[in-house]
C-alpha cells in the first residue's frame, strides 16, 4: 500500500498550510505534492514559497504564481462582483510589490503538469496531476461538469485518476470504468460553506485508489486580523469568515 497527499491553492495563508502539513506528518506520508496557487490574497506569501521550498514539495504552476512570475497583466472576471474585482487587482499588485525575485524565479520554474506511475505489487497506476485542467491552469471544473469532460481528460493523460485544484470547491467522481477525477479542494481560501482547510489523501493497493478529501480547522480568525492589518484588503477577510455580504 502506497499513500500520498496532496493540496492546492494555498493563497499565501501560513497558518492554513502549517495546519495541513502537520496533519500529513502526524499520518506518518512522506509523499507530498502541491498543485499550484502558493500566492495571493492573505499576507504570507514568501513565507509559504520558502516551506515549499525547505520541504522540497514538488508543485505545479498554478494561474496566480505564473501571473506574479511572469508579471502578467489583470483583468476582471465576470463572476466577480465590482466590490472583489477592485480587491482583486488590488492584492495581486500586492503580490507583484512584494514576492521576492528569488521567489518569483522559483515559481517561474514549476512544472504544468505531473504524471506519476506508482507499482503496488503487479499494478502500475497512473495519476495525473495538474491545476486545472490538461490545455490550462485557469479553467474552471465543477463536480457538475459532464462526465465526458473528465473521461476524455483521463483518456488524453492514460491516467487512472486526475486530480486538479482551482476551484477551491473538493469533489470527488468515479466513473463506471473505475477510474477517478478529484478534486482536492483549497487549502488556504475554500469557497466551501465551512471554509476549512482542504487537502486529498490518495491510498493506493495492488486492488484500488482510495481518495479522502481531509478538511481542517485551522487559525482562520488570525488569518483574517492579519489580512487587515496588512496592505491587502479587508475584502479578504471576510471572504474567509464566510461574511455572505462580501459574496460574490
Amino acid at each position: 500500500m502506497i499513500q500520498i497527499a496532496v493540496f492546492s491553492d494555498v493563497h499565501g495563508n501560513l497558518p492554513a498550510l502549517d495546519v495541513v502539513l502537520n496533519d500529513i506528518e502526524r499520518r506518518g506520508i512522506l509523499q507530498k505534492f502541491c498543485l499550484g496557487d502558493l500566492v495571493d490574497f492573505a499576507p504570507w506569501g514568501n513565507e509559504v514559497i520558502e516551506k515549499i521550498k525547505s520541504l522540497s514539495i514538488p508543485g505545479l504552476l498554478g494561474n496566480h504564481d505564473e501571473r506574479i512570475a511572469f508579471d502578467l497583466p489583470v483583468f476582471p472576471l465576470s463572476k466577480h462582483s465590482k466590490e472583489e474585482t477592485e480587491a482583486r487587482f488590488i492584492a495581486i499588485d500586492h503580490s507583484k510589490k512584494y514576492i521576492t525575485e528569488e521567489n518569483k524565479i522559483f515559481l517561474s520554474e514549476l512544472p504544468f503538469h505531473l504524471k506519476l506511475n506508482y507499482k503496488v505489487g503487479r499494478k502500475h497506476w497512473n495519476v495525473q496531476l495538474l491545476h486545472s485542467s490538461l490545455e490550462s491552469n485557469d479553467t474552471y471544473l465543477y463536480e457538475s461538469e459532464n462526465d465526458e469532460v473528465f473521461m476524455n481528460m483521463l483518456e488524453e493523460s492514460k491516467a487512472d485518476l486526475i486530480v486538479m485544484g482551482h476551484t477551491h470547491l473538493s469533489f470527488k467522481k468515479q466513473f463506471e470504468n473505475k477510474k477517478w477525477a478529484v478534486n482536492c479542494g483549497s487549502v488556504g481560501r475554500s469557497k466551501e460553506e465551512n471554509r476549512l482547510a482542504s487537502y486529498l489523501i490518495l491510498t493506493l493497493d495492488e486492488e484500488r485508489i482510495i481518495p479522502e478529501i481531509v478538511q481542517l480547522n485551522y487559525p482562520l480568525e488570525e488569518t483574517a486580523r492579519q489580512i487587515e492589518e496588512s496592505e491587502i484588503p479587508d475584502y479578504y477577510a471576510s471572504f474567509l469568515r464566510n461574511e455572505k455580504v462580501f459574496m460574490s
